[in-house]
């Protein structure tokens, strides 16, 4: 999170200033990469060679992601699959190692981990899109940070691809526009908005991020039924209906 602030200009981090807001980018990334190499101390003591593989590919992993993303900053020409991608890699491979190792440790068989998995993977991509959704449709007291850092950061998130593609020549030349300049105008955030309501791109977000997570649900169909399963479960709902 540290290190996600700075690279996104952050200010604010759940109703806070952010570190980077606080005391500057070099502090909050050398105590982000203190956190970081601190991490993998953890690990080692685990004394698991397997769930140290996890979590080094899953480091890579999102890294790569992150370069993905700002590659295609200001990009519309991306389409969904490559969203997908991003999102994969930048965030569900955060929610699926994390998962996956609890369930190695716990030393169950591999077809448990596995499916625990796959519900972290799919927790991550349906957390993920309702994020992208809520850049542009929260309540920013609510929120805990400032809707539309998004679109002045000039990522590409599926409401946008969405109704992109939807939109009518004058909608595309509004969008191209907003993403080439480097300063918006006064109105063009509520304008954005105006367009994803009009070709209702967030509500097609949100059953993008609800077949997610019924993928991930679907993934704990192995367990039997408990206290934990359901706390899972209603994680996935929660994450459904949030507003922050």
């Amino acid at each position: 999170m540290l290190h996600d602030d700075v690279v996104d200009e952050s200010s604010m981090r759940r109703g806070q200033a952010s570190a980077n807001a606080l005391w500057g980018n070099q502090a909050s990334v050398l105590v982000g990469d203190f956190l970081f190499s601190r991490a993998f101390q953890l690990m080692v003591r685990v004394g698991n060679l397997e769930t140290l593989g996890v979590l080094a590919k899953a480091s890579a992993t999102i890294a790569e992601g992150e370069v993905m993303q700002l590659m295609d900053n200001n990009n519309l020409e991306i389409v969904e699959q490559r969203y997908f991608d991003i999102v994969r890699a930048k965030t569900a491979a955060l929610f699926e190692a994390a998962c996956l190792v609890g369930g190695m440790i716990a030393k169950p068989e591999a077809s448990i981990s596995k499916a625990l998995g796959v519900y972290g993977a799919a927790f991550g991509t349906c957390f993920q899109i309702i994020d992208d959704v809520l850049d542009y449709a929260a309540n920013e007291q609510e929120f805990g940070k400032s809707v539309g850092d998004d679109f002045r950061e000039g990522k590409i998130t599926l409401p946008v691809i969405y109704a992109y593609h939807k939109g009518a020549a004058h909608e595309k030349q509004f969008w191209e526009r907003v993403f080439a300049q480097e300063t918006l105008g006064k109105n063009d955030f509520a304008q954005a908005q105006a367009y994803l309501f009009k070709h209702k791109a967030l509500e097609y977000a949100r059953s993008k991020a609800a077949f997610f997570g019924k993928q991930a649900k679907s993934a704990l169909d192995v367990f039997e039924e408990s206290d934990l399963k359901t706390a899972l479960i209603s994680l996935v709902d929660f994450c459904l209906g949030r507003g922050y």
